[in-house]
């Protein structure tokens, strides 16, 4: 529980210092976008920001790999469950840090709904899958 209190302020911190400091809304999948886009004026930040999410990863991969173990999915589930959600991410304009953290925070009604969305397909995909399909 504090774990996840710790986790939620530090993207809360992250995100507004983004805001603040650059004028930029958190959504990691715009930030990837614009490293691959090459926009040289604005790749510096968007390259260090990845970078941070990458070693927080490793580092915590480091300090408690029990919190990594990987579910038992076929990689032909784990490609089509990426491509989904890449393709629901620029359906929507944005990811879930976007809409979910910086847009509701904003309170734009268009983020809200996504949110909404998103969360309501995730919940149907996992009964789908677990019920329906007996699990993968």
């Amino acid at each position: 529980m504090i774990s996840a209190l710790i986790g939620g302020a530090i993207i809360g911190l992250a995100s507004g210092l983004l805001w603040l400091l650059n004028g930029r809304i958190l959504g990691v999948s715009g930030i990837i976008g614009g490293i691959l886009n090459w926009i040289p004026r604005d790749i510096l930040w968007r390259v260090f920001f990845l970078a941070g999410l990458l070693s927080g990863g490793a580092l915590m991969y480091r300090l408690k790999p029990e919190n990594f173990e990987m579910l038992p999915m076929p990689s032909w589930a784990i490609l089509l469950a990426g491509l989904l959600v890449g393709f629901g991410t620029r359906l929507s304009n944005g990811c879930t840090s976007g809409h979910g953290v910086c847009g509701i925070s904003r309170l734009s009604m268009r983020s809200i709904v996504a949110t909404l969305v998103f969360m309501a397909m995730g919940a149907l995909t996992v009964g789908v899958v677990r019920h329906l399909l007996g699990g993968l």
